[in-house]
């Protein structure tokens, strides 16, 4: 894959100001000020249900917010999903990996992937599969091809899903817990195919409970409590010496296990 970083300095592909989100009267996100640059790999630790997943989920649209800014390599998401153009444009240049891997069941796994560019990128039926079947040889899965979803172990499918993903060429991705449904002995093959991306400069944010892969393939971890980023930097930082009291209770609880 070539290699997308870009120079030290450019527009940030994401910037969110103050942005607030409330489930009801439950208020998830509390003053989110975040700014992810190209080719930067963030990875966003914390308790469920501190509100990691709907920081990433409002990224693409997918939960509206109610107050703030959020930005997207220059299209404009508004509060209250007042967006609706600009929310095209994002959902075509963003991808998403999901903690299940929604695959259409009644398609082979080539067809998965070739779907979107045909119906969304206008890609030929040839230029679609020559795409599919080079990315499912990159994340190792060329030769489930003809089958069908059902018939793939989950690290598996989870690879196909990361593939179909990737297959909108998109300039972000974003993964939602992509491990968190599949069996211990799953979870590396996918991590893998993860790294081999962060490897090749692919601008990635990561809601994981993944330590040890957040360690080695961030260049920030962000750690989120009751909805506010409580501590940021470098992995080395935020696991060794985390700063503020939560951080270091959250990290001694889950580096115990």
């Amino acid at each position: 894959m070539t290699d997308i970083k870009t120079e030290a300095g450019a527009e940030p592909i994401v910037r969110m100001e103050k942005v607030n989100k409330f489930f009801g009267s439950l208020h998830v996100l509390q003053d989110i000020e975040l700014s992810v640059s190209h080719g930067e790999v963030v990875v966003v630790i914390g308790a469920s249900g501190s509100g990691k997943s709907t920081l990433i989920r409002c990224i693409n649209g997918l939960e509206e917010f109610q107050h703030g800014h959020i930005d997207v390599d220059g299209n404009e998401l508004l509060p209250n999903g007042k967006s609706s153009k600009s929310l095209q444009t994002i959902r075509t240049e963003v991808g998403m990996v999901f903690q299940q891997f929604n695959l259409f069941p009644h398609l082979s796994v080539r067809d998965n992937v070739t779907l979107a560019p045909i119906k969304v990128r206008g890609l030929s039926e040839k230029q679609a599969i020559d795409s599919a079947n080079r990315l499912l040889d990159q994340v190792n899965i060329a030769d489930q091809a003809d089958k069908l979803p059902g018939q793939l172990s989950g690290g598996q499918q989870q690879r196909v899903a990361l593939a179909r993903a990737l297959a909108m060429e998109p300039r972000l991705m974003l993964f939602d817990e992509p491990t968190s449904a599949l069996d211990p002995e799953m979870i590396g093959e996918v991590l893998d195919a993860m790294r081999e991306l962060a490897d090749a400069g692919m601008t990635m944010m990561i809601v994981t409970h993944e330590m040890g892969f957040a360690r080695e393939v961030a260049d920030r971890v962000i750690y989120i409590h009751q909805g506010q980023i409580v501590e940021q930097g470098k992995p080395e930082a935020v696991f060794d010496n985390p700063q503020n009291e939560r951080t270091k209770s959250f990290l001694g609880r889950v580096l115990k296990h």
